[in-house]
């Protein structure tokens, strides 16, 4: 992409899943998780200074009496206003009312952002599709367990789905 992306604030949220401690302290690759944290909260702040929705999405395990340590969002990363999701699925729309909300605020386009790449981000933006937004997705605000499985979703599969940027790349109109 030559020229940055010109979303309108009014319709669009930054969806950014799992950056939960236990997640972000993987080892992950092409990217850290510090390297992912510091991109989405780059973008987080960019979102909520243009008056757009933030989503954070976290996994919570089923069946388990107690979630384990470290499965709440990064200390920090969450602001009043955001939009909170517990997902017990891979993909953060199944049984959460993500939708709904998101519709609610109007929003027509999704920025993606997050851990896994070609897991919880895919399989989001996945739904989100057949749902009818418009995605983006910023390559440098998210990462895999192996470069090859990051480098198969941003190259292969999100081009097909919407568009791929970085996060140098994402501007508001207006």
């Amino acid at each position: 992409m030559t020229a940055p992306l010109a979303l309108d604030p009014a319709r669009t949220a930054l969806v950014l899943v799992d950056l939960m401690d236990r997640i972000v302290a993987l080892p992950l690759e092409p990217h850290k998780g510090t390297e992912v944290l510091s991109a989405a909260q780059e973008l987080a702040a960019a979102f909520r200074a243009a008056g757009a929705t933030v989503v954070l999405i976290r996994v919570e395990r089923t069946g388990v009496a107690e979630q384990p340590p470290g499965s709440g969002l990064v200390a920090g990363l969450a602001r009043d206003g955001d939009l909170e999701i517990v997902k017990r699925t891979i993909g953060g729309f199944q049984s959460t009312g993500l939708d709904e909300r998101l519709r609610e605020h109007g929003v027509r386009t999704l920025v993606f952002g997050g851990i896994a790449t070609n897991l919880g981000v895919e399989s989001t933006a996945r739904a989100a599709g057949d749902l009818g937004y418009d995605l983006v997705f910023v390559e440098d605000a998210m990462s895999a367990f192996t470069s090859a499985e990051h480098d198969a979703s941003v190259r292969l599969d999100f081009p097909r789905l919407g568009t791929v940027v970085t996060v140098r790349e994402v501007r508001f109109v207006g």
